[in-house]
């Protein structure tokens, strides 16, 4: 696994929990870890619960505007979407918390999503094939689920995360995966943190 210096660690929560929170919860490890290994990191947080624009025909079409022929509205309707892409340029590392809703990722997710999947800023289209414009940087996924386990038939939610973040440069995706909480959420709970342990070896001991 090759490692690198991760200064500016961005972390993004989407669990509409903002108390009680699996995700929440295994996402504060990770970012302890994190920072215990790189003592002066920072980080940024974005709670995706506090909410997050859909896209519209407006903000479409001030998209595909050149960036020199933009009036001031349609730079206005982009602001969330650049400082959003910004933000992911700028991490080192992102830790993502990811609760699964009815098969699928929470829609203020989604929303961040087609903020952030630009044509011509974080992808393009080329002969070949779509081409992510982002470098490659540490994803820790941090995923719960109440019965669905990862990599199932019916698990809609980690494979369209991966291809999500593939599409704009980013291939290494770290899951970290509480699956079948509902059954048994001590199990699902331990079942992630040896996970965790195998992407940062070395840091584990865990918070009380």
């Amino acid at each position: 696994m090759n490692e690198q210096v991760m200064s500016n660690i961005l972390r993004i929560d989407s669990s509409a929990h903002q108390g009680a929170s699996v995700t929440r919860e295994l996402g504060d490890e990770v970012v302890r870890r994190l920072v215990a290994r790189q003592q002066k990191a920072s980080v940024v947080e974005v709670d995706l619960a506090e909410g997050m624009p859909h896209i519209d025909a407006d903000w479409i079409g001030a998209s595909f505007t050149p960036a020199g022929q933009r009036d001031s509205q349609q730079r206005a309707r982009l602001a969330v979407s650049d400082d959003a892409i910004e933000a992911l340029k700028q991490a080192d590392a992102m830790v993502l918390t990811v609760p699964v809703y009815n098969f699928s990722v929470p829609s203020t997710l989604k929303a961040w999503i087609d903020h952030v999947c630009r044509a011509g800023v974080t992808f393009r289209y080329t002969d070949k094939g779509p081409e992510g414009l982002l470098r490659d940087r540490p994803v820790y996924l941090v995923m719960a689920s109440g019965g669905v386990a990862f990599g199932s038939a019916v698990d809609f939610a980690s494979g369209y995360l991966r291809q999500v973040l593939r599409f704009i440069g980013i291939e290494d995706v770290r899951l970290i995966g509480a699956e079948r909480v509902a059954a048994d959420a001590d199990a699902a709970r331990e079942s992630a943190l040896a996970q965790l342990d195998k992407w940062l070896p070395g840091l584990a001991g865990r918070a009380a």
